[in-house]
């Protein structure tokens, strides 16, 4: 089986932690969080990817090479200009070899899921769908696609993050893992941007074409945000939600080779701590993500956050939820709370700040 990822966006809202690294490329529980997605491809047994990069497009050939360390084999399609999900599809679709009417796998690189793929891919096949989507339930819907299905599950309407409330008739929203039929993606236009959310699939729909939803409610979490990147970690590394790429046993705490955790140290709540990364006497450090070569001095208390590669965190410094940018300097009784981000680079003398902010 094929598949196509997509990896070119610019992960603003992830910012300052893409300012160097493409939000698919952060590390996440040890490892690129893409190596989680191609690990758990290859399991469910797709043997050719097409990465459809952009934004630097650089840095993914150099780490995954060809594929055959995953025992599969990667193509990379770089878009030079935005083309939107189905621009972005259509592109990367000339990177496949599979005949017209064979399944192709299509997700997003920001989705962590524990979606049985083959579950959805077989209920492709007995549907015959032109397209099966991943639905998945939510409690709050209105900043997602909405994709209502009938009793069988064909879907009825798309409304693409709804603006009035009168629009939301279904908490079952877009989950971003779909299965085209190949000679469907063939009918993308090619060359200029397309969104499949508001163009393609409205048209498949309108011409009368089965589109297929299928409503999976297992682990689900769009990493759009850095609380949400960092809560992804916490759950690989705890073994919420499997990874064949996690680097190390399920636990409370990963601990990467060359990282240093002094005595005293506490570490919790599926923190990982990166190679070359150092821990310092009676620090606390809890559902955090240390990049590598980063410090945490002693005494700091680090919840939920994610300290960048390089990062220094001074002692006695309180960190929660707060984001760390690369090789910035935060110095000893700091107070950073609810959401804070330092920039990449940036220096914060001690005991200078203690605030928090929404952001």
């Amino acid at each position: 089986m094929e598949a196509i990822l997509l990896v070119g966006g610019k992960g603003s809202r992830l910012r300052p932690v893409t300012e160097h690294t493409p939000k698919p490329m952060v590390p996440t529980a040890g490892v690129p969080f893409l190596a989680h997605q191609l690990s758990r491809a290859r399991a469910a047994g797709v043997t050719h990817v097409a990465l459809a990069t952009s934004y630097l497009a650089e840095v993914f050939e150099p780490y995954f090479g060809d594929g055959s360390a995953l025992g599969m084999r990667i193509s990379y399609v770089h878009e030079r200009e935005p083309l939107g999900t189905g621009g972005a599809i259509r592109n990367a679709s000339k990177a496949l070899t599979c005949g017209p009417d064979e399944p192709v796998l299509v997700f997003n690189g920001d989705i962590l899921t524990g979606l049985d793929i083959r579950a959805l891919v077989d209920g492709h096949r007995t549907a015959g769908a032109e397209v099966s989507l991943h639905l998945t339930r939510v409690e709050d819907p209105s900043a997602f696609g909405l994709v209502p299905t009938d009793a069988t599950g064909r879907v009825l309407a798309f409304t693409e993050k709804p603006e009035r409330p009168e629009e939301i008739v279904t908490d079952q929203v877009n989950a971003g893992c779909y299965v085209f039929r190949r000679a469907v993606i063939d009918t993308i236009a090619d060359g200029r941007p397309v969104s499949v959310e508001r163009e393609t699939f409205p048209s498949l729909l309108a011409a009368g074409a089965l589109l297929h939803g299928v409503v999976d409610q297992t682990y689900w979490l769009d990493l759009g945000r850095p609380a949400a990147l960092i809560q992804a970690s916490a759950d690989l590394v705890r073994g919420v939600v499997a990874s064949p790429a996690l680097p190390g046993r399920a636990g409370e705490s990963l601990v990467l080779p060359g990282a240093e955790v002094a005595d005293g140290a506490k570490l919790s709540g599926g923190t990982v701590v990166g190679a070359g990364a150092r821990i310092a006497r009676d620090a606390v450090v809890d559902g955090t993500v240390v990049l590598d070569g980063a410090r945490i001095g002693a005494g700091a208390q680090v919840r939920r956050s994610l300290i960048g590669a390089g990062a220094r965190v001074g002692a006695r410094t309180v960190l929660d939820g707060a984001v760390i940018g690369d090789r910035a300097d935060v110095g000893a009784d700091n107070e950073l709370l609810d959401g804070v981000r330092v920039w990449c680079e940036a220096v914060l003398p001690a005991a200078a700040i203690r605030f928090s902010s929404n952001c």
